[in-house]
């Protein structure tokens, strides 16, 4: 037992330790992971023989995940997605096959090995590509959209790579595997219902399998949850959430087909049920711990016998694979017309081969399709590929990204053909709500924004609008400063928006200037600069929430208005005092210790008058 604990401890220790590392070095948490793997394996020598039984139970978090981005899929969504998800997905993994396929031809290779590489290589790595997405602020870019679209394609081409790759077995290696298990008749089996049937049987048995898993998730899971939900035990839910999954996995595995992929549809299977948000508040946990612990059995894994005696071949194959899915990927967006940095996106974030790729090459040694020596060389070129990726999202961010970026600040502005008597300077949502009330009461409008993309988006809206820095003078004068009334200041820059107040009141004193403010300091700073009025963003939608909030929970509809009412006049009268003690605090510290002490008192100051404010009809005064 004491062995277990020591072990366990060294594993939390490593991740521990280099993960947070790897975070604050923008090289993302899987990278982390895997070279804390390979610190307490083959570097100092902290773990070894266990690493591979370590590995099969954290594969778990695998199937935990793709559990999870199935409850994110509704049916529905599915069917919308379908032309990407077929096209582009189906697209990349065929000619990746074809591609890996040809060029293990010409080396030499009998077809059916050939076949066997493409298949393990055409398939990428979900967990480390969602993740990475997730952490760097990627997921509703069209990039990552269209690499989900691809790597959901992927997960679901595993079954049929399942399906076909025993098929390809060796007569020579299945020889070898049947005089071993001669000499050794008394070792251990793991149980399978499809052992000794084959045909229309098999076929069969992984039909009821798969439609058990549909019927029993839509039409059994939603009453146990209910009975267990009634009992008000948050652990057993928890429970019953593992034991939904761990059976899915379990009977899967009885049918030869994939876990993950049985998990998977059980989770689309779940989308549209009530219990969904707290099913993946419950997973959400394990499956992150056991993804980790995933990563470094990979680390930890590597032989580095092999890869100091075969280095040349195995980092040969690595960037041979890394640079035929790129071009592939590359070749795709343009036929799908993914433009600008997202098809770079795509194609670097799916360079790599995948954690499924491990599983198909142990089910190949398995099936006698490949032979162990060269399944081990194929084994780190993938996670030589895994290791790469965060280095091929760093040179996204840092190189790609850039560009594209510059490429958008040095495009020319528009010509600005007509002037109006309010200029709008962003065009986001904000913008665009306060643009449209204008229009549909006869004002005339400019508007300027300088992104190109969102430019577009409102044209094609008939919402006229212009390509340019509001921040820059020249554009100003021509966008007809000097004769404006109003000018409307709703960028997503926060510096950027008080020196465009700040400019503006300096030089054209005259106009008029609201800006829309993020926060209260920002509120504060856009103030200071001048702007005539201020509101912030949030604000006003927050007091309507707050007062239905109030309806659902007993208010009648007056006193929920009069409450609100109550709220904003508090507001009112508190907000002079809060920024005349902003503005006296040094620029180092406008939040400092006074200010918060005065917040504090307002919010108390609050609290009394709403508990009291039945009890007199004078009006609210507000002494500090």
């Amino acid at each position: 037992m004491t062995g277990y604990f020591i072990q366990a401890f060294i594993y939390l220790f490593a991740a521990v330790i280099t993960v947070p590392i790897a975070k604050r070095l923008g090289l993302g948490s899987v990278l982390g992971y895997l070279i804390a793997g390979v610190i307490i394996g083959p570097v100092i020598g902290l773990v070894g023989s266990e690493t591979a039984t370590i590995q099969h139970f954290a594969e778990f978090g695998v199937v935990m995940m793709l559990f999870l981005v199935g409850l994110e899929l509704e049916p529905r969504m599915l069917w919308d997605m379908r032309h990407r998800l077929i096209g582009l997905g189906g697209l990349q993994v065929s000619l990746t096959i074809a591609a890996v396929m040809g060029i293990a031809l010409a080396l030499g290779l009998d077809w059916g090995l050939a076949l066997t590489i493409g298949l393990v290589f055409s398939l990428s790595s979900t967990a480390i590509v969602l993740q990475t997405f997730n952490e760097k602020g990627l997921s509703k870019t069209e990039g990552a959209r269209s690499a989900f679209s691809v790597l959901l394609f992927q997960d679901i081409a595993v079954i049929p790579m399942l399906a076909l790759i025993p098929l390809l077995a060796i007569p020579e290696l299945v020889e070898q595997a049947q005089n071993a298990v001669q000499a050794a008749s008394a070792q251990h089996e793991e149980l399978s219902l499809v052992a000794n049937i084959s045909g229309i049987y098999y076929a069969l048995v992984i039909v009821v399998a798969i439609t058990g898993v549909i019927v029993g998730g839509h039409y059994l899971s939603r009453p146990l949850f209910k009975f267990v939900a009634s009992s008000k035990v948050n652990e057993i839910f928890t429970a019953t959430s593992l034991m939904l999954v761990i059976g899915i996995a379990a009977i899967m595995n009885l049918v030869g087909l994939s876990p993950a992929l049985g998990a998977f549809l059980a989770g689309v299977v779940l989308a549209t049920s009530e219990f969904r948000h707290q099913l993946e508040a419950t997973i959400e946990p394990f499956k992150g711990l056991l993804l980790g612990l995933f990563f470094m059995t990979v680390g930890a894994g590597i032989d580095f016998n092999i890869l100091f005696n075969e280095t040349a071949t195995i980092l040969s194959i690595t960037l041979a694979l890394m640079l035929v899915k790129g071009s592939v990927l590359l070749i795709l967006t343009l036929i799908f017309k993914i433009k600008g940095s997202d098809r770079w996106l795509l194609a670097l974030s799916l360079a790599q081969a995948g954690e499924f790729g491990f599983v198909l090459l142990g089910f190949t040694v398995n099936n006698h399709v490949l032979p162990v020596d060269l399944a081990q060389t194929l084994s780190l070129s993938v996670a030589l590929s895994m290791f790469l990726t965060p280095a091929l999202f760093i040179f996204y961010d840092r190189v790609i990204l850039p560009r594209y970026m510059d490429k958008t600040n040095q495009q020319e502005s528009d010509d600005i053909e007509e002037h109006g008597d309010v200029i709008v300077a962003g065009i986001g949502r904000f913008g665009q709500i306060v643009n449209r009330l204008l229009v549909a009461n006869g004002v005339k409008t400019v508007v300027l924004d300088h992104d190109v993309n969102m430019i577009e988006r409102v044209r094609s809206f008939k919402m006229t609008s212009y390509f340019g820095d509001a921040t820059q003078p020249s554009l100003l004068e021509t966008a007809g400063i000097a004769n404006a009334s109003l000018f409307i200041v709703a960028i997503d820059d926060k510096a950027r928006a008080v020196d465009l107040v700040r400019y503006i009141k300096q030089h054209y004193p005259q106009v008029k200037v609201l800006a829309r403010a993020y926060d209260r300091g920002h509120g504060y700073s856009l103030r200071h600069a001048g702007a005539d009025h201020v509101v912030s963003e949030t604000y006003h939608s927050a007091l309507i929430l707050g007062s239905h909030a109030l309806t659902n929970l007993g208010f009648n509809e007056e006193q929920a208005k009069d409450v609100k009412l109550t709220f904003k006049d508090i507001e009112k009268h508190s907000k002079e005092t809060l920024y005349q003690t902003w503005l006296n605090n040094s620029e180092d510290d406008k939040f400092n210790t006074a200010y918060r002490d005065l917040y504090l008192q307002l919010e108390d100051s609050l609290a009394e008058v709403m508990k009291n404010k039945d009890k007199s009809k004078k009006p609210i005064t507000f002494d500090i």
